[in-house]
């Protein structure tokens, strides 16, 4: 989701570790880099990374995969705070994002999107952190436009779609330079918020005998 250059600060090999696994997925994607390319930058020896993560480069994966949905979550909470429109806050996110793509000269992706679209069956572990980290994403962003006033089932039909847009239009906006799409996308999404929800259906007529 937001892509951060580096998570917060914290002093410690462990950190270096999930940094390096983050820059990789944003760049190189799960597969992209070995782990000798993620020590390096690191800074750190083979036998550390076994110390905090006996699994390996798919635990390191994990981690870095929860650390960038905490992140985001942190980041929409942020953004979305102090705003009794949370369309402010979201679109804060997205230009957040897109700001961010165009730095890195269209290379830095979404960690979660260039992970799930490697991933396989096997990759069982990888699967359940991704699917807890969108839910949690859109979970956070559900909240936010319940508490706003709208509708639950509103809310969270919005948000799924919000993380929808945000994933598909930075893989688009990634492969075609072009954050063009990724905007007419959400802004047309946001648009939604303006609009009442639909009423219930009136029942049938029923015929006279």
């Amino acid at each position: 989701m937001t892509n951060p250059k580096t998570l917060p600060d914290e002093p410690g090999t462990r950190t270096r570790l999930i940094n390096a696994m983050v820059h990789t997925l944003q760049y190189r994607g799960l597969h992209g880099a070995g782990l000798s390319e993620i020590l390096a930058r690191a800074q750190a020896p083979k036998g550390v990374l076994y110390h905090h993560f006996p699994g390996g480069k798919t635990a390191l994966a994990v981690a870095a995969i929860e650390a960038t949905v905490s992140f985001s979550c942190a980041m929409l909470d942020k953004l979305m705070q102090g705003h009794a429109d949370p369309a402010v806050g979201l679109r804060a996110w997205i230009a957040r994002a897109m700001g961010g793509l165009g730095e890195s000269g269209f290379e830095r992706g979404c960690p979660l999107g260039t992970v799930a679209l490697e991933s396989t069956a096997a990759d069982v572990e990888i699967r359940q952190a991704l699917c807890a980290g969108f839910a949690a994403i859109r979970g956070r962003i559900a909240a936010a436009l319940a508490a706003a006033g709208h509708d639950a089932a509103r809310a969270e039909g919005v948000a799924a779609l919000m993380v929808a847009a945000y994933e598909g239009g930075l893989l688009q906006a990634r492969v075609a330079n072009d954050v063009g799409p990724m905007l007419q996308a959400t802004e047309t999404l946001l648009s939604l918020l303006d609009q009442p929800a639909p009423g219930p259906k009136d029942p049938p007529c029923k015929e006279s005998p």
